[in-house]
């Protein structure tokens, strides 16, 4: 499977990498290549006073649109890393400390909703050591098994009714995550989407090389690969939307012309609020209040680009 690590986030533009990183996600979703969603504002405007109607959206028959969904805790509850772990713990590919590990670390994003940099950084490295060596092929078919054994009733109802909008429209709708492309691919194929923008690791001959093209798709990454697909494929970007649950995201939800916050976390909740982003929360009232904040914002769970390393155990030792 493509490795990736938690990476640490960066206050900053696009980097040459992330640049790298983005066209390379956009060229290989090109490779493997919306129940209607109508937004409740006469509710909000009647609880604000005074607001028109929206218009429909998404429109029906604008191809030169298509919508961007952002994967861990926007389409699916928790990071789809995780589950692909569990399922690969369950096939003995590496030992309990090891999913006792990275458990705590899922239950930390959960509850803290941030990312530790040294974490990451380590998880990064190791696993890019430990995909060494493996076949695509071989991970890719465990992989369509632990989808129907973790994933599938893990998708968020909410989420992809609004995804099937866009598709019953006309338009494309691809996965963006900083998840591996392979497992990505597999999720959006899946759902019936177009198709996905993960992270791309190197391979030579179908085998992993343990080396990234670029750096992993996130943050400003996720922004590089949408603009790369949306010229590749005659996209107007203004018609467009993106969707996330993690402020991390900002950059690729600032890209299109209709971003919305799904699940946010407090950073995305506030930044959205201020520019009047659309909000969707498809979480429990309980969890939000938990958290502290209301169950129509709520706070994020887990960011994009969760370890591939527990996922993956050396066989050959």
């Amino acid at each position: 499977m493509a490795a990736l690590g938690w990476l640490t986030p960066r206050r900053r533009s696009a980097t040459a990498r992330s640049v790298l990183a983005g066209e390379a996600a956009a060229e290989a979703a090109r490779k493997t290549s919306q129940q209607y969603e109508a937004d409740s504002a006469q509710a909000r405007a009647d609880a604000a006073g005074a607001a028109p109607a929206e218009p429909v959206f998404p429109v029906v028959g604008d191809v030169s649109a298509a919508a961007f969904f952002d994967l861990d805790n926007t389409v699916m509850q928790g990071a789809a890393i995780f589950h692909f772990g569990r399922g690969l713990y369950k096939r003995k590919f590496f030992q309990r400390r090891e999913l006792a590990r990275f458990a705590w670390q899922q239950t930390w994003f959960r509850l803290a909703g941030v990312e530790d940099p040294e974490h990451m950084q380590d998880v990064r490295e190791s696993a890019l050591s430990i995909v060494k060596g493996h076949r695509v092929s071989e991970l890719m078919s465990i992989g369509e098994e632990i989808y129907d054994e973790y994933m599938a009733d893990r998708i968020w109802p909410g989420t992809r009714a609004l995804a099937q909008a866009h598709l019953d429209a006309g338009q494309k709708v691809w996965l963006v995550t900083a998840a591996p492309i392979e497992t990505a691919t597999i999720i959006a194929r899946r759902l019936g989407l177009t198709g996905a923008l993960g992270t791309v690791a190197e391979s030579v001959d179908g085998v992993y090389t343990g080396k990234l093209v670029g750096e992993p798709l996130h943050g400003p990454a996720k922004a590089e690969a949408v603009r790369a697909l949306a010229g590749a494929e005659n996209l107007d970007l203004t018609r467009c939307a993106a969707y996330s649950d993690s402020h991390n995201d900002i950059p690729m939800l600032s890209l299109v012309g209709h971003p919305y916050a799904i699940n946010p976390d407090t950073k995305l909740r506030k930044h959205a609020r201020e520019r009047e982003w659309r909000l969707r929360d498809y979480r429990t009232g309980r969890k939000a209040a938990k958290v502290g904040i209301p169950a129509a914002a709520g706070v994020g769970a887990i960011a994009g680009g969760t370890a591939a390393a527990v996922a993956l155990h050396r066989r050959r030792r």
